[in-house]
């Protein structure tokens, strides 16, 4: 062979498939394998590789620790390994008792027997991950081959490749190439950090790497797709469609060197901006889909937060499928009624209108006997969100409709969102967005419109609701800076405590004032049994609320550095 050319036996054709399964939909998920292997034959491939824990769906948390859950999916993955006979062989994730020991294991089948299973040997144990408290440590498999002509291609499952430990010792043991099977969580500019991560596997071994991921919306998470390939030299030959369900055909050619990827397509990476944004629609869009629901409700206020919530559920949705309430009570601006109005004709989805006057007046005489002589405070405010919440979900069982609820991170962080109020609901799209984002967010989608959204072009969150001062309309004259610091400060401070685990003297050194910093890292902490009780939200940072902070409510606790 002159290195220009190859015969059929110095050729390897792979493909991969960046499917989105459901966990726990074993049958669902196992119809999705034989498509994609069936997809495979047609094409001629040699081999069909599907993401990591696909059979199962990933994360499955303790589910997986149910032996119930686990024999049956033994029962689906032997009756893959069967139905998926004459073809090109099945790469798949699902998990694997050894004796007494549960593995996530990824399994190579071609005509009805298994020719690999890779135990993962880096649990994940940090972040949204746990999987020191589920799986057992696999020791390190060596590479599998179809047959002499075919590479020699090792396994290393998702976090195995993190680490030179898990792709040195297969190289060693002779590896060709590397097919990596992940099941990688979207949070804000990981396609990088991603990459360089691979690079550097592919630099220390001289191999060429395949990456696969996981694609679609689980509970908090999205997994964003992107699969990837770098050839020896740690150039990217080709990437799949983030966010995307898609099948990617790469060929592998054996010259002297060894063997080389073919290029392929790359799709561009969108900006960070877009990326948030997608990850809000397509949790939102999956978690419906996932959970059985088909419409949502929820309460438009004429604020920026619930205007936002809206277009994300309408692209998600479509109009059809979101109805908007507004709630007003003898505080509500007529600015805001006309606001609420015009982002709902905006969007074109319905709005109705529900006022809370007189069963706030029912509330007030109710406990007037016991609340006498005391002047009105934060009670009296939270009794108009807690209504609120009420009159939304009575609405939400009525009609089926799953309630949104629309507190920013900000909010949330420092508890300026009430319990049972307007923390009421299914589903927060916004629970990992700071409000100063919330701002950049409803700029950009107003000027950007991609044929993934289901809403219109064009303006959908009225300049009027972005440009005025926010506020929780609870009293007269409200405003958000009565309560709280300017918000490019309010974020500036929560970034660092929460996101970065600064301390108050990082932050007093950054230039915020003292007693404002305590006072927030107060809220935050006193805040906590609130966000144990939130609704779930897309996750867009390595340290959303949920999984990614794990902090006690009884915390006594207090910085005194600064």
């Amino acid at each position: 062979m002159d290195g220009t050319t190859a015969h059929s036996h110095d050729r390897f054709r792979i493909l991969l498939a960046q499917l989105n399964p459901v966990v726990g939909d074993l049958s669902g998920n196992a119809q999705k394998a034989r498509s994609a292997w069936e997809e495979g034959r047609s094409r001629g491939v040699d081999l069909v590789a599907l993401p990591e824990m696909f059979l199962t769906g990933y994360q499955p948390q303790d589910l997986i620790r149910k032996p119930a859950f686990v024999l049956d999916a033994a029962d689906h993955l032997d009756r893959l390994m069967t139905e998926c006979g004459a073809g090109p062989a099945l790469a798949i994730g699902g998990p694997f008792v050894d004796g007494t020991r549960l593995h996530n294991a990824y399994h190579v089948f071609r005509e009805g027997r298994v020719i690999s299973r890779a135990f993962k040997h880096f649990l994940p144990n940090f972040n949204v991950f746990d999987e020191v408290r589920v799986f057992n440590r696999g020791q390190v498999q060596g590479p599998w081959t179809l047959n002499n002509q075919s590479p020699r291609i090792g396994t290393p499952i998702c976090e195995d490749a993190w680490y030179p430990d898990v792709t040195e010792t297969m190289a060693e043991c002779g590896a060709e190439i590397f097919v990596i099977p992940n099941g990688s969580p979207y949070f804000r500019d990981k396609m990088e950090v991603r990459l360089n991560h691979m690079v550097s596997r592919v630099v220390e071994t001289g191999l060429p790497l395949v990456y696969l991921n996981l694609v679609g919306g689980q509970d908090d998470q999205m997994f964003d797709g992107g699969s990837f390939v770098l050839d020896r030299h740690g150039a990217l030959e080709m990437r799949m469609p983030l966010f995307e369900e898609a099948y990617g055909e790469i060929t592998f050619v054996r010259d002297e060197a060894g063997w080389s990827p073919e290029p392929g397509p790359i799709a561009d990476i969108p900006t960070s901006l877009e990326q948030d944004y997608r990850v809000m629609v397509g949790a939102l869009r999956d978690y419906m889909a996932k959970t059985g629901f088909s419409d949502v409700l929820l309460g438009l206020s004429g604020g920026i937060d619930s205007a936002l919530v809206a277009a994300i559920a309408v692209d998600a949705l479509g109009a059809d499928h979101v109805r908007c309430v507004m709630l007003p009570s003898r505080y509500t601006s007529d600015s805001s009624l006309r606001d609420a109005a015009q982002a709902a004709r905006l969007l074109g989805c319905r709005l109705d209108e529900v006022p809370i006057s007189g069963p706030q007046d029912a509330i007030r005489d109710a406990l007037a006997p016991l609340f006498s002589g005391r002047n009105e405070d934060v009670t009296e405010e939270n009794i108009q969100s807690r209504l609120r919440g009420l009159l939304l979900m009575a609405q939400s069982n009525k009609f089926g409709e799953m309630l949104l609820t629309t507190g920013n991170k900000s909010e949330i962080a420092v508890g300026y969102a009430t319990i049972y109020g307007d923390m009421s609901g299914g589903y927060n799209p916004i629970k990992d967005l700071y409000k100063t984002r919330v701002f950049e967010i409803c700029r950009w989608r107003n000027r950007t419109w991609r044929d993934w959204m289901k809403g219109p072009e064009g303006e959908v969150v009225p300049v009027s609701i972005i440009e005025k001062p926010p506020s929780a309309e609870l009293r007269p004259d409200q405003k958000d800076e009565d309560s709280l610091p300017p918000y490019d400060v309010l974020d500036g401070i929560l970034e660092m405590l929460v996101d970065e685990e600064k301390s108050v003297a990082d932050c007093v050194q950054a230039g915020f004032d003292r007693e404002t910093v305590k006072r927030i890292e107060h809220l935050v902490y006193v805040s906590e049994y609130k966000r144990f009780q939130s609704a779930p939200g897309a996750r867009l940072s390595p340290r959303a609320f949920w999984l990614d902070r794990r902090y006690p409510i009884v915390n006594r606790w207090r910085d005194p550095s600064g």
